[in-house]
């Protein structure tokens, strides 16, 4: 409160704290006296002690401020009660999308590309023509070869069914003859020894007799071994060699159709043409990619797991594979975990194989891999939305009291959901926690509950 300096100042102004009193002010009319009592210059009727208390109120009631107390505010928010469900302990990472299959067509020989029937993006089938390189000077040799094969086919034919037959029927033929002539030479071998014992005949003819039965078995003899050299031995020869030769014959012909062959260019697999380098009337070299061919009708995602999350991962889990934009999102399956841990990125790769409907997920696009490892069952879930950071570390929930208060509660976390997570401990199921309002909320502030677009509809009313 203000007071009094002086009222009994020399001058004509009376100040009153730190404010100039003016003879004009609320006190016009009344001189300040001095020191002794006596009226300043001036003249006038002597002041009372009561209208100086008077001024004195009045100046103290003008000056003093006023104290306002404010209303503690309440703080509107949305609330969801806990419940108990079941989550999917998810596995995430970041990939790069691969085709299903992939096909580098290279040339076996080296020629002239002759024309493309394919181009870019052109959608093709197993096997079905892709380019053709020159090949004339391959026809030719081919058209060679085939001569030759005929050549020797031929001449299989003539060792095996002409010149071994007449061979063989002669020297039977022979063999027959000199059976005959022999058994005639020893019936007269015979004869003259029995005449020549009967002492009809003289001994010179028995020995010429001799003679002759010797000769014929001889001769006999020379036959049949001629007989079973052709049976045996030099008639398989003669046929080996002929079989040889068309043998040769034939898989040089097979080779220069084969090389021929080479000149067309055929797709491995079904897919389309993502690639193709080369223009008509260029060398394509053997060994050189022509044209690649990709199979989109799936996409395979490569994603490198961290080490500590790689564990919950199997093959066969379900799986979704999401573009970066979020546009685009298709279901499907690990189909391979890595056996060994990355010892640059200490990451694990993991394949994630989904149906690509349309064709829509191109390779070589970044991609988001979401894993379902597992399903935990009767668990304390809560919305993403009602975590909050602790003023201590550690994360808190704020949980709507009956008595219209939030208290702030500690929880541990589990198992997250892009939109819910796992509560262990702190939040039991059936509390109403707070998912919109709970940001800035100090512990035991006052709260009203509202509904969702109830609080715009109260801000559009006193607008």
């Amino acid at each position: 409160m203000l007071c009094f300096r002086s009222l009994t100042a020399p001058s004509k102004t009376l100040r009153v704290g730190r404010t100039p009193w003016s003879a004009a002010g609320p006190l016009a009319g009344i001189r300040p006296v001095d020191r002794r009592g006596r009226r300043s210059a001036g003249g006038g009727a002597r002041p009372t002690w009561a209208c100086l208390l008077i001024a004195a109120c009045l100046l103290a009631g003008g000056c003093s401020k006023k104290e306002e107390t404010e209303a503690e505010p309440i703080v509107p928010v949305q609330v969801t009660p806990a419940r108990q469900d079941a989550i999917r302990r998810l596995v995430q990472a970041d990939g790069v999308a691969f085709p299903l299959d992939q096909a580098s067509v290279t040339a076996k020989i080296s020629a002239p590309v002759q024309k493309f029937y394919v181009n870019r993006g052109d959608h093709v089938a197993a096997g079905q023509l892709l380019a053709t390189l020159e090949s004339h000077d391959l026809t030719a040799a081919a058209a060679e070869s085939k001569g030759q094969l005929a050549q020797a086919e031929a001449n299989l034919r003539s060792t095996s069914g002409a010149s071994i037959p007449e061979q063989l029927i002669k020297a039977q033929t022979d063999v027959a003859a000199d059976t005959e002539q022999r058994d005639a030479a020893k019936k007269l071998l015979d004869s003259r020894q029995k005449l020549f014992t009967d002492g009809a005949l003289a001994r010179k003819q028995v020995d010429e007799a001799q003679v002759a039965y010797a000769q014929a078995s001889a001769q006999l003899e020379a036959a049949e071994e001629h007989l079973k050299a052709l049976q045996g031995v030099a008639r398989d020869e003669q046929i080996k060699t002929a079989e040889a030769q068309v043998a040769s014959a034939r898989a040089h012909s097979q080779s220069s159709e084969a090389q021929l062959s080479y000149a067309e260019i055929h797709s491995p697999i079904a897919g389309v043409i993502s690639d193709r380098p080369l223009w008509p009337g260029e060398m394509a070299a053997a060994g050189t990619p022509m044209l690649t061919v990709m199979d989109v009708s799936r996409i395979v995602a490569r994603a490198n797991v961290p080490q500590n999350q790689a564990g919950f991962v199997h093959v066969g889990d379900s799986a979704t594979i999401a573009a970066v934009d979020g546009g685009l999102e298709l279901p499907g399956k690990v189909t391979v975990v890595s056996a060994a841990t990355d010892p640059a990125s200490t990451t694990v790769q993991v394949w994630v194989q989904a149906d690509n409907p349309g064709e829509r997920l191109k390779p070589g696009a970044s991609v988001r891999v979401s894993i379902v490892a597992a399903t935990i069952q009767k668990v304390t879930v809560v919305p993403l939305s009602a975590i909050l950071p602790g003023e201590e570390g550690g994360t808190v929930v704020a949980v709507a009291g009956s008595d219209s208060l939030a208290h702030l509660k500690k929880v541990e976390i589990g198992v997250r959901e892009p939109d819910r997570v796992q509560i262990l401990s702190g939040v039991a199921p059936g509390e109403q926690v707070i998912v919109a309002g709970g940001v800035g909320l100090e512990d035991k502030a006052k709260i009203r509950i509202v509904k969702p677009g109830e609080k715009d509809e109260k801000d559009s009313k006193e607008k």
